[in-house]
Order: C-alpha cells, then structure tokens, then sequence
C-alpha cells in the first residue's frame, strides 16, 4: 500500500507498507521455496533546500524472517547495516548519479550518452537479478538434477523471454532461439577479499572461462551456431578489454570484451571477434559497497542501444557488517560517504575484506528446444568447472592475504617427514654441486635445515618422478611464485609451471627431467616460468637435482628445482 502527499511547504511525502489479506490486501499464495517478507511503514521525504536542490530523507523498514534461513547465511537478512547497504545506499547512488547527468550532459565511450550507458548497466543488473530469482511467475521453471545438487539448471520458454533476446544483427541474420537455459550455483569463501578476486577474474578470464564457452555466448549471433554446444572449439587469441564509461559511481565501471577469433571449427565458426558488455563494481578494498558484481553479456559489433542481452557473472555479498550497528550514527555514516566530490563511499578504518562472503555465479545460453538436453549437460559441466576454478584462485589469494610477498614467513609445522626431507635436499645439492644450499650451521638437523629452505630466497620446488611429475613440496618462496598453498600444491604439475611459452617450455620440462635421471641435475640460465594462475615469472637461474635417500647413498626419492632471483613480469 502506498500512499503520496505534497505538504504544505512544498515537500513530497511517499509512504508504502506491505498489505496482507487480514488488511484487506489480496490473498498471496505461498511460492516455493521462496519466503514472502513483510514491507514495515518505509519510504521517503523530498524537502527543498535552501541553497537550491532538495534534501531527501530514505526509511527502509523489513522484516525478512531471518530465522528461516541458514545460520550460515542469516547476517544477509537480519542487519540493519546490510539492508542499508543493499536499498538506501542503492537508491542514494542511483539519484546521485540522475542528477549528474541532468548537469553534465557529456558524450562518453562510444558516443553514448550518459544515461543510455545508465540504462546499460541496469539491464544488465536486471537481467541477472531476474535469473538468480527464477520466478515461476517470469517464466522459469526448474529442470531435473543430475543427483548432484550443487548446480541448479532451470529453463525459461516464455514468449516475453525468447522475444527479448530475439533481434537482427547488423549483418541482417536475426537470432535462432525457442528458449533461455540458466545454469546456477552458489559457494561460501573465507578470507578472501571479494574485489580481490572479481579484479582476478576480470583480468585473466582465460583461468576459468572455457574458450568453447565464450564461442557458445556468440551463438546468439549467429542462425544455426548453437548446434555446436559440446564442441572444444580451439583457444582465442586472448582478450581485450576496451573502457567503455566510468560512471558516476566511481566503483563502477562499464566496458567492452573483445576476444580473439578462435582458430577454426570446420567451416562454422564466424570468422570475426567475439564482443561481450561486461560490468564491474565493488572493487575498492576500502569502500562501503552493497556487493562485487562482474556482470557480462555477449554483444554484436554493431551494439545498438535495443541489442539483446543475456547476462551472465559473478556476484559476491560479504557476509559480515563493516559498521557497528549500534551506533546511533550509522545511518547518517553512510549517508555522509556519498557526499559528491568524494573518492568514493568511504568510512576511515574499515575494510572491505571480509571472513566470509557468498558468491553466486550464473550463466544464460539461448538454445533451440531440441537441444535443450545438450545445453543443460554442457551448461552443468561448466559450472561445475568454474567453481573448481575459483575455489583454486580464492585459495591462491587467500594465502597471499594471510601471507603475503616479502612479509615474515611462518614455518608450518615441523613432521618428521618433512625434516627428513629437508636435509636428503641439502645433502643430494652439495653431493650433485659441490656447493652448499644453506649455510653448513643450519644443516646440523632437520628441523633447522626446514627453516633455512622454507626462508630461502629461492624458490624451491619438488616434485615427483613419475611420468606427469606432480610437485610434492614447496619453501614460502616457492608458494609465492606459483600463487597457491601447501594443501593446493599436489594439483600442480611441474609442466604447467615450465610450460609457459606453449610448446616450448613443455619441452625444456621433458629435457630438464631427462637430464636428472641421466646424470643427477641439469641447469638453466634464466628463463619464464608460470604461477598456477598463469601469471609469469622470470628467473635469473633454475637448478634441478636428483633427491636421493641419505644424500647420495641412498635411491632416487623425487627431484627438486631451485629458481633464483625469480620476479612477476
């Protein structure tokens, strides 16, 4: 119920609350699995002001049962901040940046005017919204699991659905679609700062996008294309990332995609780039955001401000309240950071890292019905890869947050393996080099042999003898330049660490280890190398040597590799 009043000093009244039958509402059914909040008296009051333009007064009011939800989960539902966050804050900045516009009517990227750029990325944030909801009443309905759970696949064929994603290209092919397939899953993180990880998946997409994905995301460009949801259809040329508009909002950042043209797929695959719009907000460690989005949607090149968009992303929520919600101010805190000029939505001491945080993760695939089968099973299987992918990153940059680059290095705990370990490793360099790893003062036991390695400058890698050698064992140093931990490091193997420059380095992998079964250890003058992200690293000298029992009396155990002076290109 909603009720509108002018007052007599000219300022505008809007007061709304939900209404239920015993009030003389109408009767809402009960919608599974979904539960139906209440709307307590809200609304907001517009005054002038008297150095001209208006002050305006927000009061959001829910009640959003909190008890029917996870614990885990429930600070979403029952903070006062969160809600402030997520509605007041959202309509503050959405007025803010109306007024911006009203006074700067300026050209931006790609001779769009500002609001059109607004109107971009709210369609892009609606069309995610509407597919993370999955209303029934939107046309969406659910569609058998495979048994697993952790994948949600629902299918919408409405008429209102197909139309909007429905349109002709600027190469006159309209688009070929009887339905929209969304696959989704959600996933908790721990320490881990969810700009940090957004930022790291905007700018290397190639360590967890699929390059048969993307080419899928243009099939809504092309009649026929979608025939090929299964194919591996070779690697892009990688991407590029051309600034669109930096909004009002200044953790708000509209761009465009362009990725490389695929190599080939027969005769099929459209011989020209591949665009998506993509969305990037939430990004600055420091500022009072509602979330982190990194929403994106495959585009023509032509990009008419009418084009189709079925977006797809990321979306992560802190779980945990920067602000005292005790405080008397906290409103009028949060309020106060969108004064215009400002940097951004600040409050001094507060961080946006946060313990624990939701991420949602959602895809779009427009099919043709009898398909259907098909894009539901490719569209679960690359979930399901995604979230590997980022659960891999996000404990790459959660080590990296706790421990980071260059700071005091914590030694793990001290098994007898792993002091036996360390001194068959000093002991195998100085029988293969003649030299000393470490200092001859900390080689007296193990235990003092694994804190000199585990502080060594080097980066210091083993790894396994068998055919795809699997490292075993890494010093601090060695974490930091592959980008991971001690319990991720048995997922690596020591190719993909060589293995950067596609061929090449495959090669000096096989070469390196031939070298060591040969005659003990081998040796390269400089060189890139990868972390298990794919960033590269370049080394001033590698070193590999044979491991072996009692220090060279004993068998082969595993082979260790040192990379000196190595630094992040």
């Amino acid at each position: 119920m909603r009720y509108t009043s002018i007052l007599d000093d000219g300022s505008l009244v809007v007061c709304e609350r939900s209404l239920s039958s015993k009030q003389g509402g109408p009767s809402m059914p009960l919608v599974q699995p979904f539960v139906r909040g209440e709307m307590l008296p809200s609304g907001f009051l517009i005054r002038p002001s008297d150095g001209g333009g208006s002050v305006i007064h927000i009061v959001d009011h829910l009640d959003l049962e909190p008890w029917s939800v996870p614990e885990v989960v429930r600070p979403l539902y029952e903070s006062s901040a969160m809600v402030a966050q997520k509605m007041s804050m959202a309509a503050l900045r959405y007025l803010r940046q109306v007024a911006h516009e009203d006074t700067h009517s300026v050209i931006t990227g790609w001779g769009r005017q500002p609001a059109a750029l607004r109107a971009l990325s709210q369609k892009l944030t609606r069309g995610l919204n509407e597919t993370l909801g999955g209303l029934a009443d939107d046309g969406w309905s659910v569609i058998e699991s495979d048994g697993v759970d952790d994948v949600c696949i629902s299918v919408n064929s409405s008429p209102s659905k197909v139309m909007s994603c429905t349109a002709t290209f600027s190469d006159g092919l309209p688009m070929v679609s009887t339905g929209v397939l969304c696959a989704k899953a959600s996933m908790l993180l721990q320490d881990v700062s969810p700009p940090s990880l957004l930022r790291f998946l905007r700018e290397h997409r190639s360590q967890w996008a699929d390059s048969s994905l993307d080419a899928f995301f243009a099939s809504a460009l092309k009649p026929n294309f979608s025939n090929l949801p299964m194919s591996r259809l070779g690697g892009f040329s990688g991407q590029v990332i051309l600034p669109l508009a930096h909004t009002s909002d200044p953790e708000e950042f509209l761009e465009v995609i362009k990725i490389g043209n695929a190599s080939n797929y027969q005769d099929t695959l459209m011989h020209r780039d591949l665009f998506l719009l993509q969305m990037y907000n939430g990004i600055d460690e420091n500022t009072m955001g509602t979330c982190s989005e990194l929403i994106f949607a495959p585009i023509d090149a032509s990009f008419g401000d009418d084009s189709p968009l079925l977006p797809s992303g990321f979306r992560i929520i802190p779980m945990e309240s920067p602000l005292d919600t005790s405080s008397p101010n906290c409103t009028l805190d949060l309020a106060s950071t969108l004064e215009v000029g400002t940097p951004g939505s600040r409050i001094p001491g507060h961080s946006r890292s946060s313990s624990k945080a939701v991420m949602t993760i959602a895809f779009q695939f427009a099919f043709e019905s009898h398909l259907q089968d098909s894009v539901a099973a490719m569209a679960r299987q690359y979930m399901r890869s995604i979230i590997s992918s980022v659960q891999r990153i996000a404990l790459a940059l959660s080590s990296s947050h706790l421990v980071p680059h260059g700071s005091s290095r914590l030694l793990p705990p001290v098994t007898p393996e792993a002091a036996t370990l360390s001194r068959w490793i000093v002991q195998s360099y100085r029988f293969h080099f003649g030299a000393e790893l470490i200092k001859a003062a900390d080689a007296s036991s193990g235990e003092s042999a694994l804190k000199a390695l585990w502080q060594h400058t080097s980066a210091i890698l083993c790894c396994s003898l068998k055919a795809m050698p699997v490292l075993t064992f890494a010093n601090q140093s060695g974490l930091d330049m592959l980008e991971t931990t001690l319990a991720a490091l048995r997922e690596i193997t020591m190719d993909k660490v060589l293995d950067y420059d596609q061929g090449r380095k495959s090669l000096l992998c096989a070469d390196l280890m031939a070298s060591v079964a040969e005659q003990g250890y081998a040796c390269v003058e400089g060189g890139t190398c990868a972390s298990s992200m794919g960033r590269p690293a370049s080394y001033g000298k590698a070193v590999a040597w044979k491991v072996l029992d009692d220090g060279g009396a004993g068998a082969a155990h595993c082979v260790c590799f040192a990379f000196m002076d190595w630094s992040f290109v």
